[in-house]
């Protein structure tokens, strides 16, 4: 028989409120006790200290027919603010929120070429993100960083394609700001991000093709990051014995062949360009250039082998590809869907990204918010960004 002090189940009783508040549209403490199956008088309580917190407010009564109106409660979004980062290999992007991941406020900036201007340009560009209004109560309650790399122990442990090794970036921006700053990979925000705010899967794996592959995947609703942070790294997987070297020390890694960065790099050897982008590709694919169409079978041929390998290895209830290509060639999924020729991937669906670009920093937002609050579970809805 499991047991605890008072406090200890005063204080799981107070988060189950608040998430139940948190996770609702506006309930009544009625409901709330009902719901949980806590006496009216301990949700009475809990309740008036979340509210003394200036995390829960009574926002009007019910619309009810007979007997006294219920008050509703609702969770103080405005409480605090939370600002999430994005430090991609060309891009630095952050995001600001309020503690329900809306009104929302976006800025980028080049990443600069020298890791040792980093700090502070992060120092500035994060200075810069303002709250509108008036200032909230507990302020910023935290930082995230999402990186392109490996990341364990809130540290940077690798990186293939630029250069963060011996920058200590949690412990600076925290002694800078005097908030938590989370580290984590890219790919595992983005599925956070789709959990929280589109699918609510208990097992997802969210296949991230940018600069390289990167897979985030939950596993009963929990995300798996494997012993030292190297869980889902599917881009070095290999795929091609002796095949093109990797950043990583193998060769024939998958995303030396699908990444964006490589199959723009094919598409531009094969044009005999410097560089190109997605809307050239674009455009002369839908002009039945042959190189266009070639690269784009390249893309689907080698993403239906990692979601086959991905689906036989994990059987998640559902796959999503976060790509530039899923977002100019709307029908791509469904071509890569139905390359796929197992009897075993029938059961399983396969979708675009529906944040896109605002994934990464929207699963952000939501470590952060989770780590504020103290809570395990945060569903919200779709944010535009601005």
């Amino acid at each position: 028989m499991i047991t605890g002090s008072k406090e200890l189940i005063r204080d799981i009783n107070s988060t189950l409120v608040l998430e139940t508040i948190i996770n609702s549209k506006p309930i009544s403490r009625a409901a709330i006790s009902k719901q949980l199956g806590l006496t009216k008088a301990t949700i009475s309580a809990i309740v008036q200290d979340l509210m003394n917190r200036n995390l829960v407010i009574e926002i009007g009564s019910d619309d009810t027919e007979l007997g006294r109106k219920p008050i509703l409660l609702s969770f103080n979004k405005k409480a605090g603010y939370v600002i999430s980062v994005d430090i991609g290999v060309e891009t630095i992007s952050a995001l600001l929120t309020d503690l329900q991941g809306e009104d929302c406020s976006l800025k980028q900036i080049k990443t600069p070429k020298n890791k040792n201007q980093l700090i502070e340009t992060l120092y500035r560009f994060i200075e810069s993100m303002n709250p509108l209004g008036a200032k909230p109560p507990y302020g910023l309650v935290g930082i995230s960083l999402g990186i392109h790399g490996v990341v364990h122990d809130n540290k940077v442990s690798f990186t293939p394609y630029y250069d963060l090794s011996g920058i200590d970036l949690a412990t600076l921006l925290e002694a800078h700001f005097q908030t938590p700053v989370f580290l984590e990979n890219e790919a595992n925000l983005s599925v956070l991000g789709e959990k929280t705010f589109m699918y609510d899967y208990p097992n997802i794996a969210n296949i991230s093709v940018h600069s390289g592959i990167g897979l985030g995947l939950l596993i009963e609703n929990s995300l798996y990051t494997g012993y030292n942070g190297r869980a889902g790294e599917f881009g070095h997987t290999i795929i091609e014995v002796d095949g093109r070297s990797c950043p990583c020390g193998n060769h024939g890694c998958l995303e030396q062949y699908v990444s964006e960065r490589a199959l723009l790099q094919e598409f531009a050897e094969r044009k005999q360009l410097p560089e190109v982008n997605f809307d050239m590709v674009a455009s002369m694919y839908q002009t039945g250039d042959k190189d266009a169409i070639e690269v784009i079978d390249h893309f689907i041929k080698y993403m239906s082998i990692c979601i086959n390998n991905v689906l036989n290895t994990y059987n998640p209830d559902i796959v999503i590809i976060n790509s530039s290509f899923t977002i100019f060639f709307p029908g791509l999924t469904k071509l890569v869907e139905q390359s796929l020729s197992s009897r075993m991937n029938s059961v399983t669906k396969v979708v675009p990204s529906a944040l896109q670009d605002s994934s990464i920093l929207l699963g952000g937002i939501c470590i952060v918010i989770k780590n504020f609050l103290g809570i395990s579970t945060l569903q919200l809805r779709k944010t535009k960004l601005i």
